[in-house]
């Protein structure tokens, strides 16, 4: 598969100013927008369990593949987040024993995009800027008995969605640190390959390629708050009201698809290979008797789906997915998330 990715930028640009360094091709893939425009359909909705479609809660373990940075935006001095020899850095969001978190909606909006980009759904936002170069089946849904299949599952403008997503707790405490490369600002405007050539329309959605291994910077990096390698995440995804087809995407997106293996890509530092994650789901709580749960002082105990039970009930979602989920979108995402396909980071400015 031959890389769009943008074309080194012209000497000119802000990027090359320093001149000793050449601008590195960032290393992503657009996945083609549908041709067909997305069929856009009434909810499920909160009001009630659906007794024919599907609730419960998905138990996951979230294992750091490439060093994970998502900034708070804030500097700490090093000793006050227990980094000792850099004396500031750029923070992650920690919890109040000093565990790093990664936020319920960081891990939504890397999931929705790819479940975006396997079906045929609209994109969830658009910067002003461009608004007008994506196709106009594209923009974001605002009719909430109207939504794509994204904004169905994931929500939309006055549409709260059927999943939730909790914050992900690594299961010890402590961080690493990295210096992170400097990183130029996206520049469609300078590269062709963003747009088509006959209406001058976005070709699809970007997604940047795993990595063997995040660069880090040298002393012209900034130094981060890092989870690094091998760190282990534990969260949950609540969800309520899906079909089969719509679990079985989810399921598909989370890499629980042998023949679709895939990682997720989260934070910042993509270009340089930070923010691949390796999702491993431990167990799938479903509730019992829906009418019992709410009659009685004492709810019935959930199913627990563990071992055989769960991959037998996870492979059927996902073959309820096929016909729903789109082939080769999928196969061109899974190329691009895979998990042993795995290049070298980049050289040069970001």
């Amino acid at each position: 598969m031959t890389p769009q990715g943008p074309r080194p930028l012209p000497a000119g640009n802000p990027a090359r100013g320093r001149g000793e360094l050449a601008v590195a091709r960032k290393p992503y893939e657009l996945i083609p927008f549908p041709q067909q425009p997305p069929k856009l359909e009434h909810p499920a909705g909160h009001a009630k369990f659906h007794p024919d479609k599907l609730h419960g809660t998905l138990f996951l373990t979230l294992t750091v593949q490439t060093a994970l940075h998502i900034s708070t935006g804030h500097l700490a001095l090093g000793s006050d987040v227990g980094v000792n020899g850099i004396r500031v850095l750029k923070t992650m969001t920690t919890t109040p024993d000093g565990r790093l978190k990664i936020q319920g909606s960081s891990l939504k909006g890397a999931i929705r995009a790819m479940y975006e980009a396997i079906t045929n759904s609209t994109l969830a936002v658009i910067t002003s800027r461009y608004k007008d170069r994506i196709p106009p089946e594209r923009q974001p849904c605002r009719q909430k008995e109207r939504l794509c299949p994204a904004s169905r599952v994931f929500g939309a403008l006055n549409w709260q969605g059927l999943v939730e997503f909790r914050d992900a707790i690594t299961t010890g405490t402590g961080s690493g640190v990295g210096s992170l490369p400097p990183l130029y600002r996206p520049r469609p405007d300078q590269c062709k390959a963003y747009f088509k050539k006959e209406n001058g329309k976005v070709i699809g959605r970007k997604f940047y390629y795993t990595h063997k291994k995040a660069l880090q910077g040298s002393s012209r990096g900034t130094p981060t708050q890092q989870a690094m390698q091998n760190t282990v995440f534990k969260t949950q995804i609540h969800f309520k009201n899906l079909t089969p087809a719509e679990l079985g995407t989810l399921l598909t997106v989370l890499g629980q698809d042998p023949n679709h293996p895939m990682l997720l890509k989260v934070g910042g530092g993509k270009p340089v290979g930070l923010g691949s994650l390796q999702v491993t789901l431990d167990k799938i709580e479903r509730p019992g008797n829906l009418k019992d749960r709410y009659s009685r002082y004492d709810p019935p105990e959930a199913d627990t789906l563990e071992g055989g039970r769960l991959q037998a009930f996870v492979q059927e979602q996902i073959r309820a997915a096929q016909g729903y989920i789109l082939p080769e979108q999928l196969k061109r995402l899974a190329a691009i998330l895979s998990p042993t396909a795995l290049r070298e980071p980049p050289t040069g400015v970001y």
